[in-house]
């Protein structure tokens, strides 16, 4: 008993072990996707630069130095000048805070804020887009491998009933024509199982390369073809909720934001700032020497070539661009949304008459190939109720894959990633 228990158990766990479930597959893939590396990067470069804007907050401090080992120096002596020529070097420091600038400095770092946020969302945004595509494959893994055994099942049939029609010839029950019918139906089907397993095995490799690992051939998928729950709300509802996550969207009005702040920075440009500069400095030469000044400079743009009014033009003409492009953003998503919701009605009702149509045509299929053998139906209603299942069968399969797959991308639309 105690070894049975111990196979039971090892069984269980190879099965658990060989087991690839959607989350897994999405986690893997997340983690390991280049595109989110390199995003993750972007993100990193962003904080970089807004590290860069505050340094302008802070006082700049250059220190100096120079050394001269010929310098001639000029001398007036007696109406008339000498020159002298001697080594020299001088060292000293200087500083410089930033007092005001018409608050230049703080939208520039807002700017570079908003692009950091910006960075995230796109990042959010990509592992979204990268759950929903891993979501798919796998449901097309699902959705074919659930294809294959409905075809391995037709082409059993029609090789059973192709066997069935080679005695019946013998016998002199049937002619020929009826044997090859059904040989040409039975390569029929043995092609469409081959384009099944191509596409199996097309989903399988683009899975693998998601997640960035081999799958291994023995590895079985959890089954989440069972329709999912869905609670769509009235269009307007949902609509709300997806301009209020989704990333895209959320990105674009950051956009806005950016270039608002961007503009304000362009435009304090032309008031120029004040600075407190300070310098200390120790000079020897012909004579040793210290000097240091404290005092406080105005910078004002007199004329830069048009070049700050040109700038502030264009960061005021991207602010608009950015709201429009949020308005057209807005347009597609609600567009989008209806079509899925419209698709989703459609393949709900599908699914009903593809159940009602799955269960009639077994028992048809059920009642001819009985007929047939006792040579009372021809191969002709045979082949018909075969392929009347067939095409419910399969139309059933379909129709759960796409309803799932519209409930997917309404979770990705709303900013969903698990």
């Amino acid at each position: 008993m105690k070894l049975l228990f111990l196979h039971i158990c090892l069984f269980g766990l190879i099965l658990q072990a060989n087991t690839l479930s959607q989350k897994e597959c999405i986690d893997k893939t997340l983690k390991y996707h280049p595109d989110i590396k390199k995003l993750s990067l972007s993100v990193s470069k962003t904080e970089a630069m807004v590290g860069i804007a505050k340094a302008d907050y802070l006082p700049q401090i250059n220190a100096s130095a120079q050394y001269n080992p010929i310098d001639t120096f000029v001398m007036p002596q007696n109406g008339s000048f000498s020159t002298i020529e001697d080594d020299s070097w001088q060292a000293g420091v200087q500083l410089n805070q930033k007092l005001y600038d018409f608050s230049k400095t703080t939208s520039t770092i807002s700017a570079y804020e908003k692009d950091k946020e910006i960075a995230s969302l796109s990042l959010n945004n990509q592992k979204a887009l990268l759950a929903y595509s891993v979501k798919i494959q796998y449901n097309i893994v699902l959705l074919q491998t659930k294809a294959l055994e409905v075809r391995k099942k037709d082409l059993q049939t029609k090789e059973e009933l192709y066997n069935q029609a080679k005695a019946f010839v013998k016998e002199g029950l049937k002619t020929e024509a009826d044997a090859l019918s059904l040989l040409s139906a039975m390569y029929i089907a043995e092609d469409s199982l081959a384009e099944i397993e191509s596409e199996l095995n097309k989903a399988l490799s683009t899975l693998s390369l998601y997640m960035g690992e081999k799958i291994d051939p023995n590895t079985t998928f959890e089954d989440n073809s069972v329709i999912k729950e869905n609670n769509i709300e009235d269009s307007h509802s949902l609509l709300e909720k997806i301009l209020a996550n989704n990333y895209e969207a959320k990105s674009q009005q950051q956009q806005i934001h950016r270039d608002e702040f961007l503009y304000k920075a362009s435009k304090a440009g032309h008031y120029g700032s004040i600075d407190a500069i300070a310098s200390y400095s120790h000079q020897d030469t012909l004579n040793e020497y210290d000097t240091s000044m404290v005092g406080i400079s105005i910078n004002i743009p007199i004329y830069s070539g048009g070049r700050v009014s040109a700038q502030t033009q264009q960061f005021s003409i991207a602010k608009d661009e950015s709201k429009e492009s949020y308005n057209s953003k807005k347009l597609l998503l609600e567009d989008e949304m209806q079509r899925l919701i419209i698709d989703l009605k459609k393949f709900k009702h599908t699914v009903k008459a593809k159940e009602a149509l799955l269960e009639s045509s077994q028992a048809a299929k059920e009642i001819v190939e009985a007929r047939y053998k006792e040579g009372l139906s021809t191969y002709i209603e045979v082949l018909d109720a075969s392929s009347t299942y067939l095409f419910a069968s399969l139309g059933l399969l379909e129709a759960k894959f796409s309803i799932n797959n519209i409930i997917n991308r309404l979770d990705y639309l709303q900013g969903i990633i698990q």
